[in-house]
C-alpha cells in the first residue's frame, strides 16, 4: 500500500501531527515546500493537511493542491491544527473534491499542539483509516 502525507506547517504543530501519522502509516511526512512533495507514483491514500492562517489556507499549499495530480490519488484523508477552527479542514477538502479526488469522511484536528495523548489518538485513527 502506497501512503504519502504532505502538509505545511508555520509554527511546527501541523509538522507534528503530519510526523505522527506518518510513523502511523509507515510513510515519510514531506512538507508540500519540498522539492520532493509532488506525488509521482499511485497513492491508495494522501494524508493532507494545513492550518488555517486569515481564514484561509497558506499559499504554499493552496499552489501545491492546484499543481496535485488527482489521476495519481485514490483517497484522501484531511488532518489540520489551528488555534482558531476547522474551517481549513473544509478548504482543503472542496480543494481537493472539486479536483475529483474522493476525500473520507474522517479527519484528524486538533487546536493548537497536539499533546502526546493526541498525537497517540491521531495514530490510532489513521491505522484504523488504512487497515
Amino acid at each position: 500500500m502506497n501512503i504519502q502525507v504532505r502538509y505545511h506547517s508555520r509554527l511546527g504543530n501541523t509538522k507534528a501531527l503530519a510526523e505522527a501519522i506518518a510513523q502511523a502509516a509507515h510513510a515519510t511526512a514531506i512538507s508540500v515546500d519540498q522539492t520532493n512533495a509532488n506525488i509521482n507514483e499511485p497513492t491508495d491514500f494522501l494524508f493532507v493537511d494545513g492550518a488555517l492562517y486569515a481564514y484561509g489556507i497558506d499559499h504554499h499549499l493552496k499552489s501545491w493542491l492546484n499543481i496535485l495530480d488527482a489521476s495519481k490519488v485514490k483517497k484522501a484523508v484531511v488532518f489540520s491544527t489551528s488555534r482558531l477552527s476547522k474551517y481549513s479542514i473544509d478548504v482543503i477538502k472542496k480543494t481537493l473534491q472539486n479536483k475529483g479526488i474522493t476525500v473520507l469522511e474522517e479527519t484528524i484536528y486538533y487546536k493548537n499542539h497536539p499533546t502526546d495523548a493526541e498525537l497517540e489518538e491521531a495514530k490510532n485513527t489513521v491505522k484504523k483509516i488504512i487497515q
